[in-house]
């Protein structure tokens, strides 16, 4: 039977992937709640806007992949909306002509509600312009970032810098050097369910022309900084901890240490697509249980 057409949107929109969108939002609005400075309302159009972006880099990445070719038979990966059949090229370019619209208005909304001068009006309208033709030109485009091996450092600046950093700026009204720790944390943790996917597809990828950063470091080198990326997040939220003398609520994230442990052991144990393939769930509980620890330390201390 084919889908419906609500269930072959909200498949496009790749829900899996939103909870990373929701966490980096959260998570800057946690540190500003931790100092007294939580806007309900500000959280709340950030909010909104991360997951609109996330959602139209999400059908800019089906759109970009089946002009490519690099979604085909051969892919391990679930079968996207373009390459089932279920949405047409001119359909999906409605759709992400629709999706801008909406980002640009809750963007402006979130503008409007959180900024009053000047230099932060002007600012944040160039890093929403940024942040939108980011999520585009991913994979569509003759020179898609993602297929040069970009993908990870832009998911870090979205899902990280920008998304908590920025979240927390738009509350507090300034930037406090410290917050970059747990920004790059959650930018780190976002950046290895990336990996995951580019471990996956590495094979596909690499034929395709899509050169990844794993497709250039290669499938052992890559389960190496899947590693690393892993640590470098507890580094990061244990130094934020420590700098900022938090009491031991403050450090709720290292009990995610464990479960991050084991998922770093079985993917470098990993050597096929096909056993890696449960791992982008595994990866992604991993990102929430870690940041929504921390979070909760936040707000408890």
């Amino acid at each position: 039977m084919r889908p419906s057409t609500l269930a072959i949107w909200l498949d496009a929109a790749r829900p899996k992937t939103l909870p990373l969108a929701v966490t980096s939002i959260l998570s800057g609005s946690a540190v500003a709640a931790s100092q007294g400075r939580l806007s309900w309302s500000i959280s709340a159009m950030a909010l909104v806007t991360a997951l609109l972006l996330q959602i139209l880099s999400n059908l800019a990445n089906d759109y970009g992949d089946a002009i490519k070719g690099t979604d085909n038979a051969t892919r391990i990966g679930p079968m996207r909306a373009i390459q089932s059949g279920n949405v047409s090229l001119t359909t999906m370019r409605r759709a992400l002509l629709l999706n801008t619209a909406l980002t640009v208005l809750s963007g402006g909304a979130l503008i409007a509600i959180a900024c009053q001068q000047p230099t932060d009006i002007i600012s944040f309208l160039l890093l929403g312009v940024m942040a939108i033709v980011a999520a585009i030109t991913y994979t569509v485009g003759n020179k898609p970032y993602g297929y040069r091996g970009l993908g990870d450092l832009s998911v870090l600046m979205f899902f990280g810098w920008l998304g908590v950093a920025g979240t927390y700026y738009l509350q507090v009204g300034h930037i406090d050097s410290l917050v970059i720790l747990p920004a790059t944390a959650c930018g780190l943790l976002a950046v290895g369910v990336l990996n995951i996917n580019n471990l996956r597809d590495i094979d596909n990828d690499r034929a395709c022309g899509k050169h990844t950063l794993v497709v250039r470091l290669g499938p052992e080198r890559g389960r190496q900084y899947h590693v690393i990326l892993l640590a470098g997040a507890i580094v990061c939220y244990s130094l934020f901890a420590a700098l900022t003398l938090q009491a031991w609520l403050g450090w709720l994230f290292l009990a995610s240490v464990p479960l991050l442990v084991r998922h770093g052991r079985e993917v470098y144990q990993a050597t096929s697509a096909s056993a890696l393939r449960p791992m982008m769930g595994n990866m992604v509980r991993c990102a929430l249980i870690t940041n929504g620890l921390f979070m909760t330390g936040m707000l408890l201390v």
